[in-house]
C-alpha cells in the first residue's frame, strides 16, 4: 500500500492481540463507509496463532504490514515516462519538457541506466559543441539525433523504494544532483524522486486503537500525523501537534467500543467482520468472564453474534460460547511456538518512578505444559528483557479453564517482594483469580513499586 498523503492508516500496538487487529480493520470499515475516505487497517506486527486462526476460520486477509510511521520513497516516488539508451536524444527531450526537465533512461531490462536532466544536458551540449565556431554551426536536429546514452547521468545514486527516507538524507544532502533514482526490491526501475520532497515527505496519517500509550505503538511516531485514538486502557498517550479525537472507555475491549459506534451510524457490519469484532471482544474478556467485562460488552456480544451468526455465513450454527471456546483454544498452548515467539507475542512495556518493565501474557489449558517450558521461557524472557534495556520483565501464564495465573519474574526487585502473590517450588508466583494483566495485575505491580 503506497504511503501518500491521502491516505490514512487505523492501526493496533506492538504484538497485536485479536482485539488490536478486529478493531483496526472494523473502525477502517466504519469510517470509510461513513466518509468515503481512503483508510486502510494496518497491524504494527506479526500475527499471532488465535488471530491468525480467526481470519483464516473467516476468510479475512490481514491488514497491511506497517512497522513504524517514517516515510518511505514511495511517498515521494514518481513513475516519469522512460526511454532506452539507443533511441534518440529527442525522445528524452520529449519526456524532460513534459516532467519538469527530468528523463529516466532504462535498459531493456528495466534496470535504471541513466538520467537525463538540466544539467547533464548542458555537460552534453558543452561536450558536442565546445567553444569551437565550426562546431558551433551544429544543427539543433543533429544533436537531438544522437543515442540518449550521450546526455546522460549515469552515476546517480539509488534508493529502495522500502527504505526510509530519514537513514538516507546525510547522503541526498552530500549530492550535487537534485533527482534520484527509485528502485524495487529486484534492482529495476519504479519511479524518480526529488531531493526538495525527501528535505520535506508527506506524513502519515494515523488512527491509533487498541492502546495510547507511544512505547507499545509502531515505531517513528513522531513523524506521523495522529487523528484520532479509540481504546479502554490506562491513559499514557503522545503528544500531539494538533487537536485530535480521543476515547478511552471503561469496557472489555476496542472491539466492544467500534461495534457501538457501527450501532450508532445506523449500521450492520457484514458477517465475516462481525465475527471477527466478536473474536476480539471475546478473546479480552475470556468469553465475557474476565473482571474487565462489562454490560456494555454483553451487549455489544449479543448484537455482533446476531450480524455475524446468520444464516449461510462461516459462523452459521455457532454460539458465543462455542465459538468463544474454539477462540481462547486457538491461542493457548506453549507447544507450538519458540520460547522467544511466547514472550514477545503480546509484551507491553510500561514504567514508573524511573523503573521500566515489561509484561508478557500467554494463555494455556492447564500448567502441566509450563512446567514443561518453564526454564526456556526464563531464559527467553531474561534476554528479551536484556534487549530491551528493562529494569526487570514478568510473563504471565494463565489457565483460561481455570481462570488463574502464575508468574515468572526475571528478577527479584525488592520493590517487588511485597506482591500478594506466594511463591511456588518452581519459583512462579501463583496468581489465584487472576487474569486480566490491565485490570489486575499491572495495578498491583503499579502499586508496589511506586511504595
Amino acid at each position: 500500500m503506497p504511503q501518500n498523503s491521502d491516505h490514512i492508516f487505523v492501526i493496533g500496538h506492538l504484538n497485536p492481540d485479536t482485539d488490536a487487529i478486529a478493531s483496526a480493520m472494523g473502525y477502517a470499515w466504519l469510517l470509510q463507509d461513513k466518509e468515503g475516505a481512503r483508510i486502510h487497517a494496518a497491524r504494527a506486527g506479526q500475527l499471532n496463532p488465535q488471530t491468525t486462526w480467526v481470519l483464516k476460520r473467516l476468510q479475512l486477509e490481514p491488514p497491511i504490514l506497517l512497522p513504524d510511521a517514517s516515510p518511505r520513497f514511495e511517498s515521494i516516488c514518481h513513475r516519469l515516462n522512460t526511454t532506452t539508451p539507443e533511441r534518440p536524444l529527442r525522445e528524452a527531450w520529449a519526456i524532460a519538457n513534459r516532467t519538469g526537465g527530468t528523463a529516466p533512461v532504462v535498459t531493456d531490462e528495466g534496470k535504471p541506466f541513466g538520467l537525463v536532466t538540466v544539467l547533464s544536458l548542458f555537460k552534453f551540449l558543452s561536450t558536442a559543441v565546445g567553444p569551437h565556431p565550426r562546431r558551433e554551426e551544429i544543427r539543433l536536429a543533429e544533436l537531438l539525433d544522437r543515442p540518449c546514452s550521450e546526455a546522460c547521468d549515469t552515476e546517480v545514486p539509488r534508493f529502495q523504494i522500502k527504505s526510509r527516507i530519514k537513514d538516507t538524507l546525510p547522503r541526498i544532502l552530500r549530492e550535487e544532483r537534485s533527482e534520484f533514482w527509485v528502485v524495487d526490491e529486484h534492482g529495476s526501475y519504479a519511479g524518480v524522486c526529488r531531493q526538495r520532497e525527501a528535505l520535506n515527505p508527506p506524513r502519515l496519517k494515523l488512527i491509533l486503537v487498541d492502546h495510547n500509550e507511544t512505547g507499545q505503538a509502531l515505531g517513528a511516531l513522531d513523524e506521523a500525523d495522529l487523528l484520532e485514538i479509540l481504546d479502554h486502557h490506562r491513559l499514557g498517550n503522545p503528544t500531539t501537534r494538533i487537536p485530535i479525537r480521543f476515547t478511552v472507555d471503561v469496557v472489555g475491549s476496542t472491539s466492544t467500543l467500534v461495534s457501538e459506534r457501527i450501532n450508532e451510524a445506523g449500521l450492520s457490519a457484514p458477517p465475516a467482520l462481525a465475527g471477527l469484532l466478536l473474536a476480539g471482544l471475546l478473546s479480552d474478556t475470556l468469553v465475557l468472564t474476565s473482571p474487565t467485562t462489562t454490560e456494555r460488552d454483553h451487549d455489544a456480544a449479543a448484537r455482533l453474534a446476531r450480524w455475524a451468526f446468520v444464516r449461510g455465513s462461516m459462523l452459521e450454527g455457532e454460539t458465543i460460547e462455542t465459538y468463544g471456546r474454539q477462540i481462547l483454544e486457538a491461542g493457548a498452548g506453549l507447544a507450538s511456538r519458540t520460547p522467544q515467539e511466547i514472550v514477545s507475542a503480546d509484551f507491553k512495556l510500561y514504567e514508573t518512578e524511573g523503573i521500566e518493565f515489561g509484561i508478557a501474557q500467554a494463555e494455556v489449558t492447564n500448567f502441566a505444559q509450563l512446567e514443561d517450558h518453564l526454564d526456556d521461557l526464563r531464559a527467553a524472557l531474561s534476554d528479551l528483557k536484556d534487549s530491551r534495556g528493562l529494569n526487570f520483565a514478568m510473563l504471565m501464564v494463565t489457565d483460561v479453564v481455570r481462570r488463574t495465573s502464575r508468574l515468572i519474574l526475571t528478577d527479584e526487585l525488592p520493590q517487588l517482594e511485597v506482591l500478594p502473590y506466594p511463591r511456588l517450588p518452581n519459583h512462579t508466583l501463583e496468581a489465584v483469580d487472576v487474569v486480566s494483566r490491565k485490570k489486575q495485575l499491572l495495578p498491583v505491580v503499579f502499586g508496589a513499586l511506586e511504595g
